[in-house]
C-alpha cells in the first residue's frame, strides 16, 4: 500500500432525482458543487495563461493559421482535461509545473479533435460552445490545417515539459507522450472511436458497440488525462490502477451525461445544436437505455469513481468532487 494513503474516507453514494443528483441521507457530502465550480475558474485562469505561452501570437507569420488555432483554444470551455491531469499530479505529489505544461497541452490535444469533429465531413455544427465553429469562420481548409497544427504543438509542448533535468523526469515524459498517443490513435483510442461512431446507428448499434464508441472517443481521452498526471509523479501500481478505474468510470458518465445532454439540455446552456443525435440517427444511451436507465447508469458509474478514490480520505475530495459536477452538469 503506498504510504501516502492514511485510512479510509466515507463511500458516497448519489442518485438522479430529476435531472440532478442528491447525496442519500446517511452518506457524507462531497465537496458543493459551487466549490468544485470555484476550483474549475481557478485552474482555468492558470491553463490560459500557460496557453498563451504555447500558442504563437496571432500576428505571427502565416498569422491566418494561428488566428485560427487562438480562435478555437480561446472560445470558451472549462478545461476539465488539463483540470484532470492536474488534480491526479497534485493528489500523488507531482511537480506543478510540469502538471501544468502537460495539462495545457491535453487542452490543445482536445480542441484539435473539436475542430475536426464540427467539420462537414463528420458531424458538420456550426455552432461551438456558442460561438460559430472553426470551418464557419475561417473555412474547411483552415480549420483542417488549425487542427493538425494544434495536435503537432501539443506533443511539442509535452516534449519540453521535463527540461528541469530532474530525475527520471525524460522517462515519464516518454510515458506521457506513449499514453496520449494510444488514447487519441485508432486502437480503443478517439480516432478508432470516431469510426465506428460514424458507421453505427441507433438501429445497428448494440450495448457492446455503444461502450466501445463511448470509451474510446471520449473516455479514452479522459482516463490518459488522468493517467498523465499520475505518470508525471513517482506514482505506485497501486496508485496507477486507482487513477485508471476513477478515470474510465468519469470518462463513460461524462459521455453518457452528454448524450442526455442532447436530449434535455437547451442550445443556450449547452453552445451547440441540440438534437443532432436523433436526427442523425446515432447511437446513444438514450436511444438504446432510455433517459431514466441512461441516469442511474451513469450515477453508478460516479458512485464507483469515488469509491476507488476512498483510501486518499479527504486529499481526494476534488477528484471525487468533478466526478459528481460531470453528471450534473448542464453544458
Amino acid at each position: 500500500m503506498n504510504s501516502r494513503v492514511t485510512g479510509k474516507f466515507p463511500i458516497y453514494s448519489s442518485r438522479f432525482v430529476g435531472n440532478h443528483f442528491r447525496q442519500t441521507a446517511n452518506i457524507v457530502s462531497t465537496l458543493s458543487i459551487e466549490t468544485i465550480r470555484g476550483h474549475l475558474e481557478q485552474n482555468r485562469t492558470l491553463v490560459d495563461a500557460e496557453l498563451e505561452v504555447i500558442l504563437p501570437p496571432e500576428d505571427e507569420y502565416p498569422s491566418s493559421i494561428h488566428k485560427a488555432m487562438r480562435y478555437s483554444v480561446f472560445a470558451g470551455g472549462k478545461r476539465l482535461r488539463p483540470t484532470l491531469c492536474l488534480e491526479a499530479g497534485r493528489l500523488l505529489g507531482g511537480n506543478e509545473k510540469a502538471l501544468l505544461r502537460v495539462g495545457s497541452a491535453l487542452e490543445l490535444i482536445h480542441t484539435y479533435s473539436l475542430i475536426h469533429d464540427d467539420l462537414p465531413a463528420l458531424d458538420n455544427d456550426d455552432l461551438r460552445r456558442g460561438k460559430p465553429t472553426s470551418h464557419v469562420v475561417f473555412g474547411e481548409a483552415t480549420a483542417i490545417l488549425a487542427g493538425d497544427a494544434l495536435l503537432t504543438l501539443a506533443f511539442e509542448a509535452i516534449a519540453h515539459s521535463g527540461v528541469d533535468g530532474s530525475n527520471g523526469t525524460a522517462a515519464r515524459t516518454l510515458r506521457v507522450v506513449d499514453e496520449l498517443a494510444r488514447a487519441i490513435g485508432t486502437i480503443k483510442g478517439m480516432v478508432g472511436g470516431q469510426v465506428v461512431d460514424m458507421e453505427t446507428t441507433d438501429s445497428t448499434g448494440d450495448a457492446a458497440r455503444l461502450d466501445y464508441i463511448h470509451s474510446a472517443k471520449t473516455g479514452a481521452f479522459i482516463r490518459a488525462a488522468l493517467r498523465s498526471g499520475a505518470l508525471l509523479t513517482e506514482a505506485s501500481p497501486d496508485d496507477l490502477d486507482r487513477i485508471t478505474i476513477y478515470g474510465e468510470k468519469i470518462g463513460l458518465a461524462f459521455q453518457i451525461a452528454d448524450d442526455l445532454l442532447d436530449v434535455l439540455g437547451s442550445e443556450a446552456e449547452v453552445g451547440k445544436t441540440i438534437g443532432k443525435d436523433e436526427q442523425q440517427h446515432k447511437a446513444t444511451y438514450p436511444a438504446l437505455h432510455g433517459i431514466e436507465a441512461s441516469q442511474r447508469i451513469a450515477a453508478r458509474l460516479v458512485d464507483k469513481a469515488c469509491e476507488v478514490l476512498e483510501p486518499y480520505g479527504s486529499h481526494a475530495q476534488v477528484l471525487q468532487g468533478i466526478a459528481h459536477y460531470i453528471v450534473g452538469r448542464k453544458q
